[in-house]
Order: structure tokens, then C-alpha cells, then sequence
């Protein structure tokens, strides 16, 4: 179940965030790409906090990133990891030209 519904939030052109509503890092995340101004329907924030299969995708989640904690960044189909290695994407700039490159910007 958990398996399926992370599979289905993922997307070629798009940016998923799983994160938490009492995670400063996450609120971070999605401020960081909201400033980009992505295009419409290409980013995505997934609140687990709200969900009650929470630990069951956090599991899923390690097992297919290697890490459960929140957030979860994947841009199209590739977890790039967390906060801190969004925020370094984009202050190298390479950010941009992953969003470029799946259609998001």
C-alpha cells in the first residue's frame, strides 16, 4: 500500500516533497522551490503527518533512498535526498537545470 501510493505521486515532470508539518526543514524545502516559481501542477508537498500509514511509507521510503527522515525530495523519479542537499543543488546551479531538464521550469 505504502509502496503504491509513493510509486503513484511520482512522475516524470514533477517535484515530490514527503515531509512533515512540524519540520522546519521541509517548510524550507518547499519555500526554496516555491521561489522558483515552477511551472503550474510540477510540485507537489505530501504532509505524512496527516497520513496513518506515516511509518509504513517512511519505511518504504528507506528502502528505496536509503533514508526514512523527512523531507523526501525527488525531482521526477530521482530522490535527490533532503534539505541540505536541495539547498547545495542550487547554490552550485545545478537546480535549475534538473527542473529544466524534467520540464518544471
Amino acid at each position: 500500500m505504502a509502496q503504491q501510493f509513493v510509486n503513484s505521486k511520482l512522475a516524470p515532470d514533477k517535484v515530490v516533497i514527503f515531509g512533515k508539518s512540524s519540520c522546519p526543514f521541509c517548510h524550507r524545502a518547499l519555500d526554496l522551490l516555491e521561489e522558483l516559481n515552477l511551472k503550474s501542477g510540477h510540485l507537489e508537498y505530501i504532509d505524512l503527518s496527516k497520513r496513518s500509514d506515516m511509518a509504513d511509507i517512511q519505511d518504504y521510503l528507506l528502502e528505496i533512498t536509503g533514508a526514512r527522515t523527512v523531507p523526501r525530495i525527488f525531482i521526477g523519479y530521482t530522490c535527490i535526498g533532503g534539505f541540505t542537499d536541495l539547498d547545495a543543488l542550487k547554490r552550485s546551479g545545478e537546480l535549475e537545470s534538473l527542473l529544466k531538464k524534467i520540464g518544471a521550469l
